[in-house]
């Protein structure tokens, strides 16, 4: 009796793995988030922030009426704490919403950690976003008034923030909460000695 020979049928494409479209949907997710939340932030801090008092003194020209206001430190120091407050946010959504949900398969490992990446993107970018916006508000007033005012005048001056170091807070405050989480939550779905000898009874 002949023999044909079988011919080995090529492999197919398997079914698609949605990994790769889930970690860019969710880290756009995450960055995109973090940027809306920056222009809350930066509403706040223009309203919270002090700005320093001017004086005209001369067609486009202004001096300080208290060359030792605290207003700069005041203003860096509500950008700080805005900041904090808005990692802190990120990070417990973040890693409630984005991150905790996904943590059954292997495959969603990639997911989370696309994820992760974006809420800390996302604070850089929720902070330069809050920075720009804070800056923005009211500053045509201030060009309006140093450039029309006559002399005399007095008028806020422009927001500005003094330590660009403060831009650091909110992703850095992010990061923390979210490597505190996963660890609590690995520690907690790791068995104790004492679970681990009940067992073994």
């Amino acid at each position: 009796m002949g023999m044909t020979p079988a011919q080995a049928s090529a492999p197919g494409p398997g079914p698609r793995q949605p990994g790769a479209r889930a970690a860019i949907a969710w880290f756009a997710v995450a960055l995109a988030g973090s940027a809306l939340l920056g222009l809350l932030a930066g509403l706040i801090w223009s309203e919270v922030a002090p700005r320093a008092l001017l004086q005209e003194v001369s067609p486009g020209t202004a001096e300080f009426v208290n060359v030792e206001t605290s207003a700069f430190i005041v203003a860096d120091g509500w950008f700080c704490l805005i900041s904090a407050a808005a990692g802190l946010i990120t990070g417990l959504l973040g890693y409630r919403f984005l991150l905790t949900a996904r943590t059954g398969a292997r495959a969603a490992e990639g997911v989370r950690a696309a994820a992760a990446a974006g809420l800390i993107l996302g604070g850089i970018a929720g902070a330069f976003v809050m920075l720009w916006l804070g800056e923005q508000i009211g500053l045509s007033g201030y060009d309006q008034h140093l450039g029309s005012s006559p002399d005399g005048t007095l008028f806020p001056g422009s927001l500005a923030l003094g330590a660009k170091s403060a831009l650091a807070f909110w992703p850095l405050v992010t990061a923390v909460i979210i490597l505190v989480s996963e660890w609590g939550t690995r520690r907690s779905a790791s068995p104790s000695p004492d679970d681990s000898a009940a067992v073994d009874d």
